[in-house]
């Protein structure tokens, strides 16, 4: 998976999304101008590729890359204080809803992580700081995804929030035992697995005393426990391979080799064109596990939605109102 520069598909970056090795395109707020031009950019990007799934990361507060013209989605961490999980489900379809109406395909959410008072990148994008919190409130919100037609992808497995780096920035290492970690950071992956979470991320983050490699790349968290022990039959993607919490597998193609054979499903390689292209010409002449493909295909967005009679909905209106004055409320 990889993004394109601007507003518009250039001739080059069409035949980069043609590639064989190409299976998806992440969107950014760069390449966002208005409803309009978006509805244009996914339309060229399907009219190059049909098969690509096309996604975003859109969970709210600080990270939600289209805005004008969207509903500005708090923080996860409002949703506890409103104390109204019906709302968490409507803000958790009108999410998906909106995205699917421009035809993008799923959205990185929802954000499983469990907030320990010390993370600088999770912070306020957590549900909450109890696991039972956290698990309670993404399953709402997953469950609005689902009847809006977008499949989930719960992240950071099998927990960022237990550290205080930035893994954009940095490589974190975690130096809690399984023990703790079973207690707490992965009891919301738990839940939401039972529930048939459709994708998972795994964090690039060291937990020290359990395995010696991040769990992005790591066939002890992605085969043996996320697989294996939790039974998890869904689509694995890898975080963002130009992040330096990356940097410990090595050059670009190393990583998407590192992290393909630990058992992820597809590689994100972002904001690095130059990476991408050399990522693919690696993986030229890959041949993908038809399981695999099997585990991606869920992803692809279902109950195409058109945005002026979603706009019009009465469901759609009471929930972006509710919404703002959710938002208005924390002001």
């Amino acid at each position: 998976m990889l993004d394109v520069e601007g507003i518009a598909v250039s001739t080059d970056e069409q035949d980069r999304l043609r590639h064989p090795a190409t299976g998806g395109v992440i969107l950014f707020r760069r390449n966002y101008e208005s409803p309009e031009q978006i509805i244009d950019l996914v339309a060229n990007i399907r009219a190059t590729r049909p098969a690509l799934l096309i996604a975003v990361d859109h969970e709210g507060g600080r990270v939600q890359r289209f805005r004008d013209g969207f509903t500005r989605l708090p923080p996860a961490s409002r949703y506890e204080a409103a104390g109204d999980t019906g709302l968490v489900e409507k803000a958790g379809w009108l999410m998906a809803a909106e995205l699917r109406a421009i035809d993008v395909d799923f959205s990185f959410a929802p954000v499983l992580d469990v907030e320990c008072g010390i993370s600088r990148v999770i912070g306020d994008r957590a549900f909450g700081s109890e696991p039972d919190t956290v698990a309670r409130l993404a399953s709402a919100f997953t469950r609005g995804m689902r009847r809006a037609g977008m499949a989930a992808v719960g992240k950071h497995f099998p927990g960022h929030g237990g550290v205080a780096e930035d893994s954009h920035l940095a490589l974190p290492v975690d130096q809690r035992p399984l023990s703790a970690l079973e207690q707490r950071d992965l009891k919301p992956f738990q839940a939401l697995l039972a529930q048939g979470l459709e994708g998972i991320m795994p964090a690039h983050v060291i937990y020290q005393q359990i395995d010696p490699g991040p769990a992005g790349f790591s066939p002890y968290w992605i085969q043996q426990v996320l697989r294996d022990q939790l039974g998890f039959t869904g689509a694995v993607f890898s975080d963002d391979l130009s992040m330096a919490g990356a940097a410990y597998a090595g050059g670009y193609v190393d990583r998407a080799r590192l992290a393909l054979d630990a058992g992820c499903d597809m590689v994100l390689v972002c904001n690095a064109p130059g990476a991408a292209a050399e990522v693919l010409e690696a993986f030229a002449d890959y041949k993908s596990d038809p399981q695999r493909q099997a585990r991606l295909e869920p992803m692809r967005g279902r109950f195409p939605i058109n945005r002026e009679t979603l706009l019009a909905s009465p469901e759609w209106q009471e929930t972006s109102a509710r919404i703002a004055h959710l938002n208005e409320a924390a002001t």
